[in-house]
């Protein structure tokens, strides 16, 4: 909405401000953080008088159990806090913008039903995984079929560009289609699976969006683009702001869920922010960067996956002691807030292997 006032710079100048990028995305990450902030302790208390909280598994790491009764569904303080700076600071007529905003608040009305019926109607198995499915599906078809008639760059509509190579792209055709819907769906739930340590999946989600957000800059700007020989995508710059309200309003969460941890962020918000993530990695065309800079989310989820499939076909028997792999290094008697700091470090070292790829070609 701010951007709106740059039309006004011919009758007072310092408005122009307004129409950067940059000064947008500042402002965005700001805004989002102070948002949380200032409603966090409010949202906080007003799910505590619904005694909205937590029931730790009892096949979880022992040092878990102390967190019984903590609040949940703190999704909605990122949530809030996303909307208003969106609202704020990005260019509301972009088509990216709608798109990410369209996909958010499905994902979120997904994550918040699971969470009202296991913690408000007190049914442990939560929604049904086939409502939650459905509707992941539908975002990924939702972002399929606009791309399919309006992609992020008409001259490689169904192409995927391999980061680290000189402008390698592979034509996919009708399964890049397939692709996306996959990027979407598993994005999504892997977040969800990482979010089961104070500040683990905020964090990591930090470091995953400000390296999309800075390549959306660079995608968006047709003479930085060139030089990096990387799609451009045009408008993609405001994607940018979008991310940048996440990252502000992820760190302004982990204020009230680093360790020990005050509110939990709940099925809520950990939907949403991945399939955000992974819509924005797609609509810039960078999706084979996600198993990068996402590395840990999607190491998480394949730890899970292997431990299933031992389970199942290996007579019971378990590769790791806990899955996600976070638990499992609990159990071997490394502290929580190590692992996760631990985790972040790999975070931020991903983050930057990711970017690498920008000059790395």
């Amino acid at each position: 909405m701010l951007y709106y006032l740059s039309f006004l710079k011919d009758f007072y100048s310092p408005l122009n401000i307004f129409q950067y990028i940059t000064f947008r995305t500042g402002g965005a990450v700001i805004t989002s953080f102070l948002i949380t902030l200032i409603i966090g302790p409010a949202v906080i208390n007003k799910l505590k008088t619904y005694k909205i909280s937590q029931i730790q598994r009892r096949d979880g790491p022992p040092s878990h159990f102390s967190k019984d009764g903590t609040t949940t569904m703190g999704g909605v303080i990122i949530l809030i806090s996303m909307l208003i700076s969106c609202i704020l600071w990005a260019q509301l007529s972009n088509r990216f913008v709608i798109l990410l905003l369209i996909s958010t608040l499905i994902l979120a009305f997904a994550g918040w039903a699971d969470d009202y019926m296991k913690l408000i109607k007190k049914d442990p198995k939560g929604a049904p995984s086939s409502f939650k499915f459905s509707l992941q599906i539908a975002v990924a078809l939702i972002t399929a079929a606009y791309l399919a008639v309006n992609p992020p760059n008409p001259e490689y509509p169904t192409h995927i560009l391999v980061p680290y190579t000189k402008q390698i792209l592979i034509n996919l055709g009708v399964f890049y289609f397939i692709f996306e819907m996959i990027i979407v769906i598993g994005t999504s739930n892997a977040v969800n699976l990482t979010d089961g340590q104070d500040g683990l999946a905020s964090g990591l989600m930090v470091f995953t969006a400000l390296t999309f957000l800075i390549i959306a800059y660079c995608a968006g700007h047709v003479k930085i683009a060139s030089y990096l020989k990387i799609i451009h995508v045009q408008g993609a710059g405001e994607i940018s702001v979008f991310l940048a309200t996440i990252i502000g309003a992820c760190l302004g969460f982990m204020w009230f869920n680093s360790y020990p941890a005050q509110i939990f962020m709940g099925d809520t918000s950990s939907l949403f922010l991945g399939g955000s993530v992974g819509i924005a990695a797609i609509l810039i065309k960078q999706e084979l960067l996600l198993p990068v800079a996402g590395g840990l989310f999607l190491i998480e989820t394949l730890s899970v996956i292997i431990q299933m499939a031992s389970y199942k076909f290996r007579n019971k028997k378990r590769v790791f002691l806990m899955a996600p792999l976070h638990h499992h290094f609990e159990l071997k008697g490394i502290p929580e807030p190590k692992v996760t700091v631990r985790f972040w470090i790999m975070g931020i070292m991903l983050m930057l292997a990711a970017l690498s790829s920008l000059k790395i070609r």
